[in-house]
């Protein structure tokens, strides 16, 4: 199988790692493999394909999206590293308000699937960062919402601790304030 799909502390969030084939050329991988992401509880169709560039200390999100237009994602960087946070806004989850992150390397090639219900972020460790990711749901902007990046309720640990950010991120409210309608559907899988 050209994937590992390993569950983090937050048991819906999977860190997947693809399998290298190299040679004297180069380096080959399968990136996305629907029969094996399904085969591994992960039956998300995606339907938009997003890229981002970002120099150190970017930070971008948190994001998400609401119903009807929920979005999971699925992360991958191929310049750079990152790291990756994924929040659980889901009222009622045994982990809503936790977070989980990882360093996402292109050297390692590895992603981060955030399921929808979770807010997304990340913040650029490098410069001339490449990120990829996947999504199951078009953007919607009238949809589009966020959670603020330093809310002290998270306690999110983000590496660089004075971040860049876009305007529109330096105005996200608190997990508390958020307009969120995410309702936990039961135990995580």
């Amino acid at each position: 199988m050209p994937f590992e799909f390993r569950r983090l502390e937050l048991p819906d969030v999977l860190l997947i790692e693809a399998r290298v084939f190299f040679d004297e050329r180069g380096f080959f991988l399968e990136t996305y493999k629907r029969s094996d992401f399904e085969a591994n509880g992960v039956p998300q169709g995606f339907v938009q394909d997003n890229f981002s560039t970002s120099k150190r200390g970017v930070l971008r999100g948190l994001h998400y999206q609401k119903e009807p237009h929920a979005q999971a994602k699925l992360v991958s960087v191929s310049s750079g590293e990152i790291y990756d946070v994924a929040v659980d806004i889901r009222k009622g989850s045994p982990t809503y308000g936790q977070w989980v992150g990882v360093n996402l390397k292109a050297d390692q090639h590895r992603m981060l699937l955030v399921p929808e219900g979770f807010a997304h972020g990340f913040q650029a460790l490098t410069d001339d960062v490449h990120v990829a990711y996947k999504v199951t749901c078009d953007y919607a902007p009238e949809a589009d919402r966020g959670i603020a990046w330093n809310d002290p309720s998270l306690a999110i640990d983000w590496p660089i601790s004075d971040p860049v950010l876009s305007e529109k991120d330096r105005k996200l409210p608190l997990l508390a304030n958020a307009d969120n309608e995410f309702e936990f559907k039961g135990d995580a899988s």
